[in-house]
């Protein structure tokens, strides 16, 4: 497939060959208008100064007199011609050596210029007739000029004006490959740093030295860097949050298999340490296969209204028995974010909110300089002392409450990642917790 390169050059050249062909044909054009008009007003001159010849007689008849007439006409063949005729009187100039010129018949008032091609010697001729009533007698002038010299100027002038033009189609040709080298130049500069950021050697690609042009794609693919890391970073969080869950149940385990009663049993003892072993082995793999990968693609572009409506909907069938109130004001537009993070993010504040309500959840999103999400309930809300403690990962502030106490650390993670901040206070409005999360916009954050 062709290249970039090539293209550009090709398309370039092409429309300079197109530019400076029209330019050359459209300056010969001129240049022939021009000449064959100062050539007709020279002939229209020469004409004037033959009709001042033609006086009439004592016969009332008019008479041309050639005493008058220009040297140039009486030449042989010195390429001005003329031929007059007077009723039916037939005068031709000295320069013709009595060779017929075969002119165009004239009606009264008619003036024409045309082109002669076999004049004598056979030389081209440019002829300017006219016809008119004087003194009551009809006068048919035909005024000719040979072209020979004049279209051997033109074709020199021709032959140089397309030499200077195909100077400057090879010099043009040149300038814009150079230009296009280094036009393209920033996208060898992205293929270096891309191959440095898979070696290692650097994390994101340069923004502020790529032309406008090549700067969306750039923030693109800084985007795509960003999201690879943080699906690797999900993906290792992820499965320490699920080694630290099952490492209590899992010990558990270990310690029921070294109960005495299996010692009557030792083939059931023997299995439950087999399986037992089984898991734990298949979690030391995966988090080894988490530090080194992780990476998936993901939607990075997010509808708070539609996504949380959604939620909200699941979240009031898990806890359907409490028959909570729930208040959701948020915008129905995108916001460029990473769609699994935030439901991450706001499906754990939601959980949270859902396990400590008694009646009322209030959900309130916006976004103008900053995403803000702020998540309150009714519940009995956190005493200050235990606010630094919340984030602390695997830790419960109340144990009779289901769960595994990861989720505000995973939370906090997320926050952390976009460079946000975390909040956590009592509600003026419900009494309860309150949660506030502070994210800089997307685009901000990328660049």
């Amino acid at each position: 497939m062709m290249s970039l390169q090539q293209r550009l050059n090709r398309g370039l050249t092409l429309i300079l060959c197109v530019v400076l062909f029209l330019q050359w044909l459209a300056s010969d054009i001129v240049i022939s208008a021009v000449v064959e008009k100062q050539m007709t007003t020279r002939l229209t001159h020469d004409g004037d100064s033959l009709i001042d010849t033609l006086i009439p007689n004592s016969k009332n008849q008019l008479v041309f007199n050639s005493f008058h007439v220009g040297s140039v006409y009486e030449q042989a063949f010195s390429g001005h011609y003329y031929v007059i005729l007077i009723d039916n009187n037939l005068y031709y100039s000295k320069s013709l050596q009595n060779i017929p010129l075969k002119v165009k018949h004239l009606d009264v008032g008619e003036k024409i210029i045309y082109h002669l091609k076999d004049g004598p010697k056979h030389q081209p001729l440019l002829v300017l007739g006219r016809s008119f009533n004087r003194l009551g007698h009809q006068v048919s002038i035909s005024i000719a000029e040979d072209l020979t010299n004049i279209h051997h100027d033109i074709s020199d002038i021709r032959l140089t004006y397309l030499g200077l033009c195909l100077m400057i189609l090879l010099l043009s040709i040149v300038l814009q490959t150079i230009n296009v080298k280094q036009s393209l130049q920033p996208l060898k500069i992205i293929q270096k740093q891309l191959i440095d950021v898979t070696n290692g050697k650097e994390q994101q690609i340069t923004v502020k030295k790529v032309p406008k042009e090549i700067k969306p794609l750039v923030i693109e693919i800084n985007r795509l860097l960003l999201l690879v890391v943080r699906r690797l970073q999900q993906s290792r969080t992820a499965i320490g949050n699920l080694a630290h869950a099952l490492k209590t149940p899992l010990a558990m385990l270990f310690r029921i298999a070294e109960n005495p009663i299996f010692i009557e049993h030792p083939e059931l003892q023997e299995q439950l340490l087999t399986q037992t072993s089984t898991i734990h082995r298949y979690i030391e793999r995966e988090l080894k296969r988490a530090r080194i990968s992780g990476c998936q693609q993901t939607i990075t572009v997010f509808n708070p209204h539609q996504e949380l409506t959604a939620l909200i909907h699941l979240l009031k069938k898990i806890y359907a028995e409490k028959n909570l109130q729930i208040e959701l004001n948020s915008p129905d537009e995108l916001v460029n974010f990473d769609r699994e993070d935030l439901l991450e993010l706001i499906g754990n504040l939601l959980d949270n909110a859902f396990k400590w309500a008694q009646k009322r959840i209030l959900v309130e999103i916006s976004f103008k300089e900053n995403l803000v999400i702020a998540i309150a309930d009714d519940g009995p809300g956190c005493k200050e002392a235990d606010i630094s403690l919340l984030p602390q990962r695997g830790l419960r502030l109340d144990e009779l409450i289901k769960g595994h106490g990861l989720g505000l650390t995973i939370v906090h993670d997320i926050v952390e990642f976009y460079g946000g901040s975390l909040d956590f206070s009592r509600s003026p409005q419900l009494g309860g917790f309150l949660v506030t999360v502070i994210l800089p916009l997307a685009q901000k954050n990328w660049t």
